[in-house]
């Protein structure tokens, strides 16, 4: 897997330099989702995914009933 060279901060990070920002990048098939802190740990999904958990997260979607948590 490659890493993607253009990474963007969090809106809620406050536009600071600091190293406490969620970063994203994407490809045409996924997302990399990263902590600036340790930005060589990298989360990868794919965007159907992350939308189904933050509508979970939301209480939009129960997760216990999708097939891909059981």
């Amino acid at each position: 897997m490659t890493t993607p060279d253009h990474w963007q901060k969090s809106s809620y990070s406050g536009g600071s330099d600091g190293n406490n920002c969620l970063e994203l990048a994407s490809t045409p098939t996924t997302l990399h989702l990263r902590e600036s802190a340790t930005p060589t740990t990298i989360l990868t999904t794919t965007p159907a995914a992350l939308a189904l958990l933050l509508d979970g997260i939301r209480g939009r979607y129960s997760l216990a009933h999708h097939s891909a948590f059981e």
